[in-house]
C-alpha cells in the first residue's frame, strides 16, 4: 500500500512524502530513503526500493527535500530557484522534521516501534550521516554511493563562485543548466567542523552498511574506503559491487532492476533485518 503526505516545515517549506507498507505500519521498523543531489523520491529505483522494503516487513518512507528542485508534478526540475538556494543545513534540518513527523503521528498512526533506519544515496548519504551522528534515534544506517566530503570544489571554482554569486552545473539527463547560489558554498565553509564526514562516521554507534559501485564516476570508490576506515569497524560493513557505477546500473525513468541492484537491495534488507528489531515495542 502507498500513501502520500505533505509536511509544511518550521520554515514554511513543503516536503512531499510517500509511504509504503503491507500491514501493521505502527509496529514495523521504519526505513527512510534520503535522496541525493539532483535526486528525488520518485527517481529511478526509489519507488521500487520502497516497495521491496515494504514487502520485507518495513514501513518505508521516501520524501523530497523542499529545495531539491522537483515540483508538484514530482518528476521534473520545475523549481530551479529553490534548487539554487538549497543548503546542507536545510536538508539535515528537514530530515529531522520528517523523522519527527513520523514519530509524532503525522503519517497516519502513532508508531509503537522506535527502530529507525536510513538509506542515504550519494549526497543523501552525507545528510544521513550528519543526522545520525547528531541524533540517537537512528539505529542502522545504509550509505549507498555516499560522498566522504562535501567540499568538492577547487579553490578556483570557489573563488569564481563567490565572485559571481552562483555556480552552474549541468544535469546531463535533462540538459538543464542548474544554478547553485553562493549560500550553499557559504554553508559548507561556515560548517566545516559540523560537516566533517570522517569525524561524524567515527562517532556514530549505529551499525553502518557502506555500499559502492567499483566503477562509480560520480563518487569515486576511494570515498567508500575512506568512510569505512574512519568508522567503528566492528559496527561497519563495506560492500563493493563489481562493474557498476553510481546508481548500480539503474536509470530514470525506471526500466527494471538487474542482478547487481537486486543484490544491493537483498543485502541492505538483510542488514536492516539484522540490526532493526522489535525488542523495544
Amino acid at each position: 500500500m502507498k500513501k502520500d503526505f505533505q509536511l509544511v516545515t518550521s520554515r514554511g517549506n513543503l516536503v512531499r512524502i510517500s509511504t509504503y507498507f503491507i500491514s501493521a505500519p505502527d509496529t514495523s521498523p521504519c526505513v527512510f530513503l534520503v535522496h541525493g543531489f539532483k535526486g528525488f523520491k520518485d527517481w529511478g529505483f526509489g519507488p521500487f526500493l520502497c516497495e521491496k522494503l515494504a514487502e520485507s516487513g518495513f514501513f518505508a518512507v521516501g520524501f523530497n527535500f523542499s529545495h531539491n528542485g522537483v515540483g508538484e508534478d514530482l518528476f521534473n526540475f520545475s523549481e530551479l530557484d529553490k534548487f539554487a538556494n538549497n543548503t546542507i543545513t536545510l536538508e539535515v534540518e528537514e530530515l529531522g522534521e520528517v523523522v519527527n513527523f513520523y514519530k509524532n503521528s503525522g503519517l497516519g498512526f502513532k508508531p509503537k516501534n522506535n527502530q529507525i533506519g536510513l538509506i542515504g544515496h550519494s549526497r543523501g548519504g552525507a545528510i544521513s550521516l550528519i543526522y545520525s551522528a547528531e541524533n540517537s534515534d537512528v539505529k542502522a544506517l545504509a550509505l549507498w554511493a555516499a560522498v566522504s566530503q562535501l567540499d568538492r570544489y577547487s579553490e578556483r571554482q570557489k573563488s569564481a563562485w563567490m565572485k559571481n554569486g552562483f555556480f552552474e552545473v549541468l544535469n546531463t539527463r535533462t540538459n538543464q543548466v542548474m544554478r547553485l547560489n553562493s549560500v550553499l558554498l557559504e554553508d559548507i565553509i561556515e560548517n566545516m567542523n559540523r560537516f566533517d564526514l570522517m569525524s561524524k562516521i567515527a562517532k556514530i554507534n549505529a551499525p553502518a552498511l557502506i555500499v559502492h559501485g567499483e566503477q562509480d564516476l560520480a563518487v569515486p570508490v576511494a570515498e567508500a574506503y575512506e568512510l569505512y576506515q574512519s568508522s567503528k569497524i566492528e559496527n561497519s560493513e563495506l560492500l563493493l559491487i563489481e562493474k557498476t557505477g553510481h546508481t548500480f546500473d539503474i536509470v530514470h525513468p525506471f526500466q527494471g532492476s538487474n542482478k547487481k541492484f537486486d543484490f544491493v537491495i537483498e543485502r541492505t534488507i538483510e542488514f536492516f533485518q539484522e540490526k532493526l528489531n522489535q525488542k523495544d515495542l
